[in-house]
């Protein structure tokens, strides 16, 4: 089908007898309409390539990361030794915090 448009096309060009003048540029434009001309007719005429294939990856079986969890602190409050409090002008025991 192609084929046929294009030399359909081709003898039509070629059956029309014109008068040619370069003035005022019209070589560049020619040229110009030549290439673009050009490039239709051989996208058109040009075959198709075949569509890309595209594959799935094979399955893995991959186990699960290891769960870590990071156990809480356990935390209690108790006295201190005693330390001199020069405010109160006492001796105090503070709470200190143990953490395991």
């Amino acid at each position: 089908m192609r084929t046929i448009v294009a030399f359909g096309l081709t003898l039509a060009l070629m059956s029309a007898p014109i008068q040619v003048r370069a003035e005022n540029g019209q070589v560049a434009a020619g040229i110009l309409g030549g290439l673009a001309a050009g490039a239709l007719i051989g996208s058109a005429v040009r075959p198709a390539p075949p569509p890309p294939a595209y594959y799935y990856p094979a399955p893995a079986y991959a186990p699960p990361p290891p769960a870590y969890v990071v156990p809480t602190p356990s935390c209690y409050y108790t006295p201190g030794e005693p330390v001199w409090d020069s405010f109160r002008g006492t001796w105090v025991r503070p709470r200190v915090q143990v953490c395991d």
